[in-house]
């Protein structure tokens, strides 16, 4: 039987897990939780999606037109597994709920890692995630330097510096800026995001430091790996040792990240998702033991493969890793956006 699958939240990641979910035979979509009357909601409720809502909020649904299933605590009786997409530090109350209901649950980058016992990405702590109860998917941008860093070998890092230079705000947030600056980003060197890796890799020597600038197309990064007594890595063996969660693509044919998000609509993605990391071939330097690359994030998409790949491991569904990180990628189309 699928597991009963219920999303908190249904913004800029709880749609597309909610959107994930539907796709898997291996999850069913109980429903979500909407605690805003909104034209969001509207769409959900018109794909078919059940959406359940807080008691006092009931009349404001009604009022818009939608009829909801239940109130909010009926969706998390019903669910095997809760994933929490409500804003950053909220989960963190909501864990309260969930430890009532006695539901496993997987949270956001936004909450402080001490919300869970683990955080994650797939590609460094999958085996990690078997038989916890409560687990954190780490930020975009700690996922997308993440993926680099695995993919290199861990044990093989001797020293790691990344400027992350970040998107304002998403597409639908404009009431969030800069608008016309380039803001420092962060208070100290390293920024969250490099404390951040480390509470998925241990102790490796990483540094970051982050600026934001008005767009909400993407973030781009600039990495510096510095290795141990070894080769670095060719950029076809990163690729390979992505597992199709790095893709390549010159900057001489798409040298922004609006390009980046037109290929992916032109491909049919839905919601033009990249859910890949995406390194420019051109500006992939590789000497001796110092690596330097660029890449591109997608800050709305590339979390939900993550998202979908913990749930085979809370639930105990399956142990081998890459039959999961294939299964999802299939599921998310991921490899049609094909090396250039």
């Amino acid at each position: 039987m699928p597991v009963k699958v219920a999303v908190n939240g249904y913004g800029t990641i709880g749609k597309r897990i909610a959107s994930a979910i539907l796709k898997n035979s291996d999850f069913h979509l109980v429903g979500v939780a909407k605690y805003t009357p909104d034209y969001k909601t509207i769409i959900a409720a018109k794909q078919g999606i059940r959406i359940f809502v807080p008691r006092d909020e009931a009349e404001a649904f009604k009022s818009l037109g939608i009829e909801p299933e239940g109130y909010v605590d009926y969706l998390f009786e019903e669910a095997e597994l809760i994933y929490d997409a409500s804003p950053g530090g909220q989960g963190a109350k909501n864990k309260e709920l969930y430890i009532k209901y006695r539901k496993p649950a997987v949270f956001q980058g936004g909450e402080d890692p001490s919300v869970a016992e683990i955080s994650y990405s797939t590609l460094c702590n999958y085996s990690s995630t078997l038989g916890k109860r409560y687990i954190r998917v780490v930020s975009c941008n700690t996922t997308g330097l993440l993926r680099i860093l695995c993919s290199l070998g861990v044990a093989n890092i001797r020293r790691v510096f990344a400027t992350i230079i970040r998107r304002a705000s998403d597409p639908g947030e404009d009431m969030k800026g800069p608008v016309n600056s380039i803001r420092v980003d962060s208070t100290r060197i390293p920024s969250h995001h490099g404390l951040d890796v480390k509470t998925v890799i241990g102790n490796v020597d990483v540094e970051t430091v982050a600026v934001a600038v008005p767009t909400t197309l993407m973030h781009m990064h600039v990495i510096e790996v510095m290795l141990k007594n070894t080769p670095c890595a060719s950029i076809e063996e990163l690729r390979k040792q992505g597992r199709g969660r790095i893709v390549t693509v010159s900057s001489t044919l798409a040298d922004s990240t609006g390009k980046l998000l037109e290929i992916a609509r032109d491909i049919g993605r839905p919601r033009n998702d990249v859910y890949e990391n995406i390194v420019f071939t051109n500006m992939f330097s590789c000497r001796e033991d110092r690596l330097v690359l660029i890449q591109a994030v997608h800050q709305e998409a590339i979390v939900i493969p993550e998202n979908i790949d913990v749930a085979y491991g809370i639930m105990n569904i399956e142990t081998d890793v890459y039959k999961v990180v294939d299964k999802v990628n299939s599921l998310l189309g991921i490899g049609q956006l094909h090396v250039m």
